[in-house]
């Protein structure tokens, strides 16, 4: 089997992938149209539609209960659709389940590791459940341990891992297929901030190999750093979609002015500020007001003889989007 190596872990081309300086290329790895999932009278999935470029990072942004998960499980041939169309790389999910997972790489929200076995054997074992034989799977296990950073703890046992570590495991048991497709279900929740960046560039390495990533978060950060395009997902339904600059240009002003004031409700005073901003957000801890200049409202908001207990300028950002579209923060 053929493949391009970066970090010495290898994964198969991806067909109609991505062109020079890992741009997607024609060709869709995955296709919805109407995709509806209904668990009884509850719709978990309202009929959504999108489209995954091969080659590139596609993200599923959203609080709990959104949607995404339930999306991913239908992507990942574990769960059927209820309605709609979707198809992955090209196959029906509904008749050819098997011949997609084949090709897919999956990282569950929590990890599913063999805590009495070894590192090195947790990729062994998982290689010898797509028929790799004994040989290649060993030869595979080492590729990975280097990918992932894991190689001075081969022969660890799990259970002694830091959260990074195991998660990093958790990526590289997903690779052993060589998959065309990477599923990744909030890869770094519960995750230090140094762990995070850690395994953010492994992701990368693997976009830059030509893997499509798909990928759930409710981070805002985590969907600006890794995703080229993304949806929004509030209640089972998509409410917008694009890069994550476009969103935020779409949706918001430049600047967004943070207020807080030593009081339990900031309502009243948010409506003697609406007019100095294009929006006002009250939020239980502070008052959120979009402006195109930040430091100028923040200096009309002190020229009232306001003062806020703390006050922050900052850019607009992914969260402010789904606030703007939603009235609800990203992590409830």
């Amino acid at each position: 089997m053929t493949g391009s190596t970066v970090g010495e872990a290898r994964v198969q081309p991806t067909a109609g992938g991505p062109t020079e300086g890992g741009r997607p290329g024609a060709g869709e790895a995955v296709t919805a149209r109407g995709l509806t999932k209904r668990f009884g009278e509850f719709v978990a999935v309202d009929g959504v539609d999108f489209d995954v470029h091969a080659g590139e990072a596609f993200g599923f942004l959203g609080p709990n209960g959104a949607g995404k998960s339930s999306t991913m499980r239908m992507i990942g041939c574990v769960s059927p659709p209820s309605g709609g169309r979707l198809t992955v790389l090209g196959l029906d999910p509904r008749t050819e389940g098997r011949a997609i997972r084949a090709r897919l790489g999956v990282v569950p929200q929590l990890d599913s590791l063999d805590a009495e076995l070894t590192v090195r054997e947790n990729l062994v074992l998982y290689a010898r459940y797509f028929s790799i034989g004994r040989a290649a799977a060993r030869a595979k296990a080492d590729e990975l341990l280097e990918f992932a950073q894991l190689t001075d703890r081969a022969d660890s046992k799990v259970e002694p891992l830091s959260g990074g570590m195991k998660r990093r495991l958790t990526i590289a048991r997903s690779l052993v297929n060589d998959p065309r497709i990477l599923l990744l279900d909030e890869p770094t929740t519960g995750l230090d901030p140094q762990a995070r960046h850690v395994l953010w560039d492994r992701l990368f390495r693997l976009k830059r190999q030509g893997v499509t990533l798909v990928l759930t978060t409710h981070y805002m950060d985590e969907a600006e750093q890794l995703c080229d395009r993304l949806v929004v997902m509030d209640g089972g339904r998509i409410v917008a979609q694009g890069s994550p600059r476009e969103l935020v240009e779409r949706y918001c002003t430049r600047d967004v002015v943070e207020l807080r004031f030593g009081v339990d409700d900031h309502a009243e005073l948010g409506g003697s500020l609406g007019d100095l901003a294009e929006r006002l957000e009250v939020l239980p801890d502070r008052l959120l007001l979009s402006a195109a200049d930040g430091e100028a409202t923040l200096d009309a908001v002190l020229a009232r003889g306001l003062r806020p207990v703390s006050s922050l300028v900052r850019r607009s950002t992914l969260e402010d989007v789904f606030l703007r579209l939603t009235g609800r923060s990203l992590i409830d």
